[in-house]
């Protein structure tokens, strides 16, 4: 089976401090926290190392160690940093036809501080990412059975209408993991294209910016799902969506995305879990417990593996299992791919996985 991603490239800086080294501040109302860092400082690290990422990166990996064809779409710099992670993709047997160079901006790069509870904070420099342009998008690279779309940024966003109708003319299973800032940007655009795309896969926080553009079309509120008299809701089931000052129950959220078209749409939320909703079902994956050296790559390695499950015809119930799992071997790790597993690994693990307790509403 033939895939394509199209999205970022970048390089990883990761640096690991003791927590005591570095003070965090939590805001308990405003669900976030901050790491402190003293200004004229050095702060010792436990590691400072350096990885391949970006979101087409991170998932073309992923797809080709699920034992699928893959090429990625992306756009490098002519430097030191596009030179790395060609020879990443080249080790990893995923295809760099369609890697474009551009001498117009340096390869993108990262900056990730880790500590605490492993959330790292990052600083991004997007670089020749934003660069995209229709130019870049010949015909011939969407000839795939799965083209997956992972976040645009600035004038790169605005190709993404013609990355999905290219690959929905070429008959592509159609996946997009869409970022914050394109949702908020371009988030019109973005609703407009949902009924070309097959699969959409967002976390909370991506989730919340579309909901001002989903209020306007279908309204604020929503009902809830059915419970049994005992039975607790997961916590993004109990929170809802909230996003602009508007409100949606998690049912009517999910409802409105599949009345826009798209087929499958899969929600995380961390700890949380994971929901998708298809076909009229709402399934309900519980996060893994796993022992957290950093959480970088784990939506990708997510939304791939989904993605991928789908396109290979497994169940529903058993892509988001194996997304899951897959996830979860990633967060035992600080970059974004040394945990991604292979297919006959990640197969081992769904046949022994005892201890995920899937659950299932009616919409």
């Amino acid at each position: 089976m033939k895939a394509l991603s199209v999205g970022g490239a970048m390089i990883d800086t990761i640096a690991i401090i003791e927590s005591e080294r570095i003070e965090r501040m939590s805001m308990l109302n405003a669900e976030a926290s901050f790491l402190l860092i003293e200004e004229g400082r050095k702060t010792e690290a436990i590691e400072v190392s350096t990885h391949c990422g970006g979101g087409a990166v991170n998932t073309a990996v992923a797809m080709s160690r699920l034992g699928l064809d893959v090429a990625t779409l992306v756009k490098l710099g002519r430097d030191a940093r596009a030179d790395v992670i060609l020879e990443r993709l080249k080790a990893e047997g995923v295809s760099g036809r369609w890697v474009i160079r551009d001498p117009g901006a340096p390869t993108g790069a990262s900056v990730l501080i880790s500590s605490h509870d492993r959330n790292a904070a990052v600083f991004t420099f997007r670089g020749a990412n934003t660069l995209l342009e229709p130019g870049d998008l010949p015909d011939d690279a969407f000839a795939a059975d799965l083209v997956y779309v992972s976040g645009l940024s600035n004038r790169s966003a605005d190709c993404f209408p013609v990355i999905v109708d290219k690959a929905k003319a070429a008959g592509a299973l159609v996946a997009v993991n869409a970022g914050v800032r394109q949702l908020s940007a371009r988030g019109g655009a973005f609703l407009d294209s949902l009924g070309r795309i097959d699969i959409l896969a967002i976390n909370r926080p991506e989730a919340d910016a579309l909901v001002p553009g989903l209020v306007a079309k279908f309204g604020e509120g929503g009902s809830a799902l059915t419970l049994d008299p005992d039975e607790q809701p997961p916590p993004l089931l109990a929170r809802g969506l909230v996003g602009g000052g508007y409100e949606m129950s998690l049912p009517a959220f999910l409802c409105a995305l599949r009345r826009l078209g798209t087929r499958y749409v899969m929600l995380t939320d961390g700890r949380g879990g994971a929901f998708v909703c298809a076909d009229g079902t709402v399934v309900y994956c519980p996060a893994l417990e796993a022992t957290v050296a950093g959480t970088a790559g784990a939506g990708d390695a997510m939304a791939a593996t989904f993605a991928a499950f789908v396109a290979l015809g497994r169940p529903v119930d058993v892509a988001l299992k194996a997304a899951t799992l897959n996830a979860a071997s990633v967060v035992g790790y600080v970059d974004t791919q040394s945990g991604l597993l292979r297919r006959d690994a990640l197969e081992g693990r769904l046949a022994a996985c005892t201890d995920l307790q899937l659950r299932m509403w009616k919409l």
